[in-house]
């Protein structure tokens, strides 16, 4: 289904508010309703978790917080200027434009916590925030009890990042390399 340029970008907009504020409203609830490093067995293979990320995914720290901080707020104003001129091509696959938007929620999610957060909750200065995750998937478990698979807590925002670009290497990858299909 082909949309004009102002459908697709109503839903694009769409897109980013409501993957923003659904995820918003998931790290407020659990930020005020567990104590940091509560957990809460929803059913055995998957559990709500309360913990903060300092780094980037997987809690890795490359960079100092203010420079992760910037630097996605760069690559999220780099991929709302991607966005705009795919909306501008009617030839583009709506659902890549989609994969873009969830890409740019899911950042915009986690840069709300980086910028606000600290302050918010008042352990930082403002752009030293911690990004607030909570689903943890204990899948696979030893007779000992011990996580086999899959231990990383993530939230909302990294799902709407990792789906999408699942989506993307599964599906357009001519898109990103600029050849139409």
């Amino acid at each position: 289904m082909v949309y004009g340029v102002k459908n697709r970008t109503l839903l694009v907009l769409g897109i980013v508010l409501g993957a923003v504020v659904i995820d918003q409203i998931i790290k407020l609830y659990v930020a005020t309703h567990f104590a940091l490093g509560e957990s809460r067995e929803v059913f055995s293979w998957f559990w709500l978790c309360y913990v903060e990320n300092n780094g980037m995914a997987f809690g890795i720290e490359w960079f100092s917080k203010l420079a992760l901080t910037l630097f996605r707020l760069l690559a999220v104003g780099l991929l709302g200027w991607y966005i705009h001129t795919l909306l501008r091509k009617p030839e583009t696959p709506t659902g890549f434009i989609v994969t873009i938007a969830l890409i740019i929620a899911g950042a915009l999610g986690n840069i709300i916590d980086c910028v606000f957060y600290g302050k918010l909750f008042g352990y930082a200065d403002w752009f030293f925030g911690r990004v607030v995750d909570m689903f943890y998937f204990p899948l696979i478990r030893n007779s000992a009890g011990e996580v086999l698979f899959f231990r990383p807590v993530f939230n909302f925002a990294d799902s709407c990042i990792t789906c999408a670009v699942a989506v993307i290497l599964l599906f357009y990858l001519k898109q990103l390399n600029g050849k139409e299909e």
